[in-house]
This record gives structure tokens, C-alpha cells and sequence, in this order.
């Protein structure tokens, strides 16, 4: 990132964080340590425990092995740069630091998305046709998937941070941010954000809705052959195996939803909630989510606990 931006007067970014109140600091520093924390040991647990049970090497927990992988690293990207600005006097970061940070949150936040898609596709599969469920996702179909998940979300990023970078910042460095986020920086630009916005609203529109309708239909076809099971023991053993997907599904995509799909103009503070909510809450919620509303997530994670014991 050396060199980047040299038209512009701007090396530095003030991000304010969450709160500008003293007295709010200590205690937020506390409460997002315990966060990260969590989700550190909550994601790896997940990963080891998946490795370490047999009966677990299949696509749909080879995906979620991923996705926890994925979760550690964004919110490490983060989090501990949140840590030290809140006991800091100066919360600055350098301009090629403020690029660096945002280029890798889209792209592990895009990951996720593709993810969780197929996630949902696996589901679907397994649900509405499970006679040819080895067939359909095999092992090379589970490596393809995984292969695309994480390396196209890198070009969607790339292309986003090169746009930015042609932009001219002359005036205020003070973002209303806990992190690098393209909206805010968009608004402290003094040149045309036209092509900027043009691509958030069209390549992202479309990068982060295709994944989303393919979870509908998904969901879609998998409530269609749900309902069509006889026995009531049937159907809550289906829904209980999408639940845990579907809240992760509601909680990450309505955040996003949120703060990207509104005019730029209207984006306010307020949109750091949303923020927190796809970046950090879900990467901690998810060990969670998945191991206490999945029988075979307990067994594993209770043959991995025992082992560790004994």
C-alpha cells in the first residue's frame, strides 16, 4: 500500500469509535475483549472439533469449518485495533493501514456470504433430494465451492479499494467509524464519488443479492419439501437442521441490507449498530448457533472436551 493516493493531503484517519466519551471507553475495551474472546475459542473449538470427529467430514461441516475460520479472521481484522484506540488519546490510522483494514473486511465478510449460499445449497440438496446428496455435492463440488467462496470475494474487494484509491482527500480526516468503511470515506471525499457509488450499488448490489436469493430459493424449496413430510417428528428434525443457518442468515444479510442498500447522503452514525452486527456479533454467535442447535456439533465438541480431559 506504500505510495498509494500521493494527490491527496490526507495520510492519516481519525477513526472516533463507537463513543468520544472518556468514561465510556474502559468499559467498552472490557466488554469487546470478552467479545473477541469468545469468539476466538467459540470458532476454534468449531474447526477442532470438526477435524477431530470423522462422522463431521462432510460438505455442510466442511463448510462451516470455513466459515469459522473466516469469522476468526475478520474479526481479528478489527477488534483489536478497536482494543487499542479505546485506551488511546490518538485514534489515527494511516492511510494505507485505513485501505489495508477495509480491503480485508470486504473480502472476509464476502466470503461469509458465499459461504453461507452454499450452506443454504447444501441444505437444500440434503432436504429435497437426499438419494443423490453424494452425487450432487461430492468432494470435488465441496472443494469448487469453497475454492470460489474464497477467492472471488479478493477480486470484489481489489476492485472497490482501487476505486477509492483514485479519490482526493483535502480536507477533514476524521471518520465516523469504528473502522475503515467505504461509506464514510466516500462522504470526507472532495472529488466525484459518481463511479464509486455507481459500483457499490451495481457490482455490490448484484455480489452480495445473488447469494441472497440463492439462500431464498433455497430456503423456498426446502420449506416446500418439509411440509410435504407426514410425520410432525419429520418436520421439526428439518427445520431444527436449517434453523441455526436461517438465524445466522436473518442477523448477517438484514445488518448489511441496512447500511449499503440506503443513499449515501442518509448514511449516519447510527449505522455503526448495523456494522457491529455483520462484522463482530454474528462471528461470535456462530459457534453458538450451530453447536447448540446441532446434535452432531454437541457429540463432537463432547468427544473433543472429553479427549482434552482425559
Amino acid at each position: 500500500m506504500e505510495g498509494l493516493n500521493q494527490t491527496s493531503s490526507v495520510f492519516e484517519f481519525i477513526l472516533l469509535g463507537l463513543s468520544s466519551r472518556p468514561e465510556d471507553q474502559k468499559p467498552l475495551f472490557i466488554l469487546f475483549l470478552i467479545m473477541y474472546l469468545v469468539t476466538i475459542t467459540g470458532n476454534v473449538l468449531i474447526i477442532l472439533a470438526i477435524r477431530s470427529d470423522p462422522q463431521l467430514h462432510t460438505p455442510m461441516y466442511v463448510f462451516l469449518s470455513v466459515l469459522s475460520f473466516t469469522d476468526i479472521w475478520c474479526t481479528t481484522t478489527i477488534v483489536p485495533r478497536m482494543l487499542v484506540d479505546f485506551l488511546s488519546e490518538t485514534k489515527t490510522i494511516s492511510y494505507a493501514g485505513c485501505l489495508t483494514q477495509m480491503y480485508f473486511i470486504y473480502a472476509l465478510s464476502t466470503t461469509d456470504n458465499c459461504l453461507l449460499a452454499a450452506m443454504a445449497y447444501d441444505r437444500c440438496v440434503a432436504i429435497c433430494d437426499p438419494f443423490h446428496y453424494v452425487t450432487i455435492i461430492g468432494h470435488r463440488h465441496c472443494v469448487l465451492l469453497v475454492a470460489f467462496s474464497c477467492s472471488s470475494p479478493h477480486l470484489h474487494s481489489l476492485l472497490h479499494i482501487l476505486l477509492l484509491n483514485q479519490l482526493t482527500f483535502c480536507d477533514s480526516n476524521v471518520v465516523h467509524h469504528f473502522l475503515c468503511d467505504i461509506n464514510p470515506l466516500l462522504k470526507l471525499s472532495c472529488s466525484s464519488i459518481f463511479v464509486n457509488d455507481l459500483t457499490i450499488k451495481t457490482e455490490g448490489l448484484v455480489f452480495w443479492v445473488t447469494p441472497f436469493l440463492c439462500i431464498v430459493f433455497s430456503y423456498v424449496r426446502i420449506l416446500i419439501a418439509v411440509l410435504r413430510i407426514p410425520s410432525a417428528a419429520g418436520k421439526c428434525k428439518a427445520f431444527s437442521t436449517c434453523g441455526s443457518h436461517f438465524t445466522v442468515v436473518i442477523l448477517f444479510y438484514g445488518s448489511i441490507f441496512y447500511v449499503y442498500l440506503q443513499p449515501l447522503s442518509r448514511y449516519t452514525v447510527q449505522d455503526r449498530v448495523a456494522t457491529l452486527v455483520y462484522t463482530v456479533l454474528t462471528s461470535m454467535l456462530n459457534p453458538f448457533i450451530y453447536s447448540l442447535r446441532n446434535k452432531d456439533m454437541k457429540r463432537g465438541l463432547g468427544k473433543l472436551l472429553g479427549r482434552r480431559k482425559s
